[in-house]
């Protein structure tokens, strides 16, 4: 588990991602729907390459990615560099 000082230190390596509770999140907004699934099947790539899942909400040009480490129950290293790699793949 992560300390609030290392949190704050992952927090400012991301762009425009928000702390939820044991989570970060972000939304991205899409012109069209394919442009969304487009995006989703790169962060699919991402996650595969990571060996780390986000977790996906999809509404049509709407998508948002919510970050945990699921057996931790909290955040790890690991959320904040899928998060920074996400980052790279949707500008």
């Amino acid at each position: 588990m992560l300390t609030l000082a290392e949190i704050q230190i992952g927090m400012s390596r991301l762009n425009e991602w928000s702390l939820d509770g044991q989570s970060v999140t972000k939304e991205w907004e899409f012109k069209h729907f394919r442009e969304s699934v487009a995006f989703l099947n790169k962060v699919s790539e991402t996650a595969e390459k990571n060996n780390h899942y986000p977790t996906v909400f999809l509404d049509k040009t709407r998508v948002r990615l919510i970050l945990t480490t699921e057996y931790e129950r909290a955040l790890s290293e690991k959320d904040f560099q899928l998060a920074e790699e996400l980052d790279k793949i949707s500008t």
